[in-house]
């Protein structure tokens, strides 16, 4: 069995992304469009919020609340300052031996 191990940073560069291509998801879609397990990474989208990187809010959704996040000028900033130039000089590789 293959298991893809992804460093943290590249977790958070593509929750940034995600958010930034759709504008705002709700944390299951987020989730899945990241390839992300909602009980083992949401730790990951509370840090996040913590520090500044990424907005989340409540909606009233009939009887249920709905979270939904979408992307901060802080997390913007750090997207193409950082995260962008690391993945340039760091690509992720196929291989986990590259």
């Amino acid at each position: 069995m293959v298991h893809e191990y992804r460093e943290r940073i590249y977790i958070r560069k593509d929750i940034i992304l995600k958010l930034y291509e759709h504008g705002e998801l709700n944390q299951t879609n987020l989730m899945s469009y990241c390839g992300l397990n909602n009980a083992k990474h949401k730790v990951i989208l509370d840090e996040m919020v913590n520090q500044g990187l990424i907005n989340r809010r409540e909606e009233a959704w009939g009887n249920k609340t709905v979270i939904k996040y979408s992307v901060s000028q802080k997390g913007k900033d750090i997207l193409k300052a950082i995260l962008e130039p690391y993945e340039e000089l760091f690509p992720r590789s196929e291989k986990p031996d590259e």
